[in-house]
């Protein structure tokens, strides 16, 4: 039987069906993506990387690959056009969010004791526990860094307050009360 007429597990390399596997963090509707500055600069470094080194370094090897014959059992040709896939799959996301982003300053709130976007935050809990936080866009995130995107339960309960102010913080064991303790954002360049 001619291999053309076989199926190929899911998840193997040649595996189209993959495209929309991973879908990009949602947005809630009718709201704006925002980004601070660094955030918007990092995004766009990572799509021109992709756009002008990643994806013509890979379309050379998967062209390389495809002059060397039998395609079926070729890895270089196989796991090449699968990195594309990737690639394309995330340069089509960032161009996305990219042209929707809405970029915001945070260094303009400089000096201010008021929570807004891309302000680090240090609140306590009833028990006395301190914790910082700061408040970054859903695509600029790390999360092992102590940044929460924009649109968390506790970037939600904090924005708009002030310095001394208490609010309260929905959480699955029911609601919490948090001290807003301080308010810093980064120095204005210039």
């Amino acid at each position: 039987m001619s291999k053309a007429f076989t199926r190929e597990p899911e998840g193997a390399p040649g595996d189209e069906g993959d495209e929309d596997d991973v879908a990009p963090p949602a947005l809630p509707t009718g709201t704006k993506n925002y980004l601070t500055p660094t955030g918007y600069a990092r995004l766009r470094g990572e799509l021109l990387n992709l756009l002008d080194e990643e994806r013509p370094k890979t379309v050379e090897v998967v062209s390389w690959a495809a002059k060397n014959g039998d395609r079926s059992e070729n890895g270089d040709y196989l796991y090449g056009k699968k990195r594309l896939r990737e690639i394309d799959r995330r340069i089509r996301f960032l161009t996305k969010r990219l042209d929707i982003a809405e970029v915001a300053d945070p260094s303009v709130h400089h000096g201010r004791d008021q929570v807004f976007f891309g302000a680090t935050v240090t609140y306590a809990n009833a028990d006395g526990d301190e914790r910082t936080i700061t408040i970054k866009g859903i695509d600029e995130v790390d999360s092992l860094a102590g940044e929460v995107s924009w649109i968390a339960p506790i970037a939600r309960a904090l924005l708009k307050a002030r310095v001394g102010d208490e609010v309260a913080l929905a959480t699955p064991g029911g609601v919490e009360r948090i001290e807003v303790v301080a308010v810093s954002y980064p120095r204005p360049l210039g």
